[in-house]
């Protein structure tokens, strides 16, 4: 259960049976008058994997590694990603060659299907039986800073701090002029 349209995991809970569903949907709603309900993925005795992936360009965007939060808690909520020690990044993720393309493939489709530009992180929950993907949710404005996984999955990807604030900026420069060259009126 978690609001709509807030990051950081604030608000997000878990149900894990019927008596639970209307305290998490009600914290949810806190923050937010549209709530996502999503199920489960991994089960009682087997957390999901999360797994990330960063994108960046525009009308031929590219994918970096994937990489993966191993949470301190049950699932990376704010607790686990702020105020806890504990939580671990492993990057690269540890994923076949096929998954890493998997996701790589499936971050770009998702970035194009909401028509995003310049950047975006795509967050996946991987079940840890059958190792099933799923699409969790897309960041269109993603943590920057020095300990945030989106430069970080770009470094491993050999894209540098200053190039990747570069290809940011001509990215913005270039999506600027294409919407100079919309009509906005008759």
């Amino acid at each position: 259960m978690k609001p709509a349209n807030l990051g950081s995991s604030v608000g997000i809970s878990k149900a894990h049976d019927r008596k639970e569903l209307g305290p998490a949907m009600e914290e949810a709603a806190k923050f937010d008058r549209k709530i996502v309900i999503e199920e489960g993925v991994g089960g009682k005795n087997r957390k999901a994997r999360e797994i990330e992936c960063s994108v960046l360009g525009n009308d031929d965007p590219k994918a970096s590694v994937a990489g993966e939060i191993v949470p301190s808690k049950e699932f990376y909520d704010y607790d686990a990603k702020y105020l806890d020690e504990g939580s671990q990044l492993v990057i690269p993720a540890k994923l076949t060659k096929a998954e890493m393309k998997r996701v790589q493939a499936l971050a770009i489709a998702a970035f194009q299907a909401v028509d995003c530009s310049g950047l975006a992180r795509v967050d996946f929950l991987m079940d840890p039986k059958s190792r099933k993907i799923f699409l969790n949710e897309i960041n269109t404005m993603p943590g920057f800073t020095s300990i945030s996984m989106y430069p970080k999955l770009w470094a491993a990807s050999s894209v540098t701090y200053p190039e990747l604030i570069s290809r940011l900026i001509e990215l913005g420069l270039e999506r600027h002029a294409d919407k100079k060259r919309n009509q906005y009126s008759l």
